[in-house]
Order: C-alpha cells, then structure tokens, then sequence
C-alpha cells in the first residue's frame, strides 16, 4: 500500500483529506495555522501535524524522519521548496484550481469568472520550483453555470476533488503515470486576492460588474462600493431594462425600488443583495470613492 503525506488547507482541503484518510494510512499533514478544521481531524486521527509556514526548512524538518511515496498538496496556501518537494519516493503532486496552464496562481477559479470565462477545472500536475509549471498528470473541464458564484464553484470542485486524487494514486501504484508538458505559450498567471480588491469600478461594462460580483459574493468577502462613507457590499446583481436619459453618470443610482438601480458604462443594474447597515440611499447619488472620506 502506498505511503502518503498530505498538504492541505481549507475546507475543500478537510474534505478531501477526510476521504483520503477513509483509504489510506496518511503520515503526515501540513497546513496553515487558521485551517482549524484540518488540525482538528489530524489530532483526533492520530496523524502528526504541521500547522505553520514550511519554509526555510520548518516544515521539511517536521517529515523528514517520515517514508512516503507520495506527497498530495490540496489547496495547499503555501509554495513549497525543493527539501519537501524531492521527499517522496515516487511523486509529489499538487491539485490546482484550474485547466493549467490556464490560470496559474491563486483563487484561479474566481478570476475565471471575473473574466467572464464559461469553463474552469482542475489539474493533478507535478510539483516542480516553478508556480503550478509542473507536468500535467490529469484535468478535468468544469463548466461555468450564468449564476454561479467563487463559492459554487468550489462546491463543484469539492466533488471532483478527492476522484482525482484517487486516480492520480491508482495510477502510482499501477505504475502507469503519464506526463504531459506544460505549453508555456498558453500559460496565463493571475494573482493573490484580498479583501480590499473587491471595490467596483462604475466605469465598467455592466457584464464585467456582474461578473465581478458574482465571483466574490458571499461567504466571500464580496464585491464593493461606497456611499457617503460607507462601504456597501453587493452580492447579487442582474441586468436591469430601465431606461436611460442623458447626462446620467456611471455610478448613478437611477430608481430605488423594488430594488436600487445603478448607471454603468452601457446600461443600468439592478442591485438585487447588499450588505449595509442603516444606508438611506437617495435617487441622483452616485457610488464610488468620491463619496470617501
């Protein structure tokens, strides 16, 4: 039976390292220090734990009195480096977000949608020192429903997840691994996200707010905009058919109910789910960082 170590964070990492625990014996487990859930099941199942940043040989030192013939990184925050990487017997491998190479980087899959894309995926590929630039072992196309938001998305990874690294595993033990090499002239890379990335730009097309809404709605920290100093979060929007006179400015708030309906560069929205607190909003406003202070 093969030996395995696992990397992991999240939930979509706790999910499937609880299905790997149902079929093999795993270990070791590193993850990041606010993966509560992972440290969890790890100690309750007797498995050794890493919770931290693994660099400068923290976390290499932490396995290396461990055998194992394969490392599996699972939404894994951290790159790691070659100490850990070259620790398996067989193959250390990483399960990306995403049809690399496509979308290197992180949260692949909300940048999918924020550019508007119809399909995502994911890839077993071969950790190597480069950023998700390792052979491809398997991909599998998920598509990319009009309503689905970043946390939908995930959903449908979550099931995909665990049957790749099932496969990638039978594969070892078969000894039928089959690699193929990244083009690097399809290769596109896109960043880290945070919180204070989501603000709306007014500016843009009404298809490229909706977009952008929907890739970080709720649970995420969500898409945003600003009212009289106040930040208001949008989760949901939809085409709106209000017609437009002349001289409204991108941004605008051009009805109030059922619900509010804003200006965009060609055509209006209808704001279908906020997040705000004690907002008066008034017909003629406009939303955007001149209303901050």
């Amino acid at each position: 039976m093969l030996t395995i170590g696992v990397l992991c964070s999240g939930g979509l990492g706790l999910d499937t390292l609880s299905k790997i625990a149902k079929y093999h014996t795993i270990q070791f487990v590193l993850t990041d220090s606010n993966s509560n859930g992972i440290i969890d099941f790890a100690t309750k199942n007797n498995i050794p734990v890493f919770a931290g940043n693994p660099r400068k040989g923290k976390g290499f030192n932490f396995i290396k009195n461990f055998n194992v013939d394969v490392i599996a990184s699972i939404n894994y925050l951290f790159l790691i480096e070659e100490d850990i990487i070259n620790h398996s017997n067989v193959i250390t491998f990483n399960i990306h977000g995403s049809l690399l190479p496509k979308y290197r980087g992180r949260t692949p899959h909300v940048w999918a949608i924020i550019n508007g894309e119809d399909k995502a995926g994911i890839t077993a590929h071969i950790i190597d020192t480069g950023c998700d630039t390792g052979k491809i072992i398997h991909q599998i196309e998920i598509p990319i429903e009009i309503e689905d938001t970043g946390a939908i998305i995930l959903e449908k990874y979550a099931k995909a997840y665990y049957p790749m690294v099932k496969k990638v595993l039978k594969d070892v033990a078969n000894t039928e691994l089959n690699l193929t090499i990244q083009k690097e002239e399809d290769a596109t890379y896109f960043g880290k996200r945070t919180p204070d990335d989501g603000e709306i730009n007014w500016n843009w097309e009404k298809e490229a707010i909706r977009n952008w809404v929907r890739a970080q709605a709720n649970p995420y920290p969500g898409a945003f905009t600003f009212y009289k100093n106040n930040k208001i979060i949008i989760d949901k929007v939809s085409f709106s058919e209000e017609k437009l006179t002349k001289n409204l400015l991108n941004g605008e708030i051009i009805k109030l109910k059922p619900n509010l309906v804003v200006k965009t560069k060609n055509g209006a929205i209808n704001l279908d789910i906020i997040r705000t607190e004690n907002c008066t909003f008034v017909k003629g406003n406009i939303f955007g960082n001149e209303n901050r202070k």
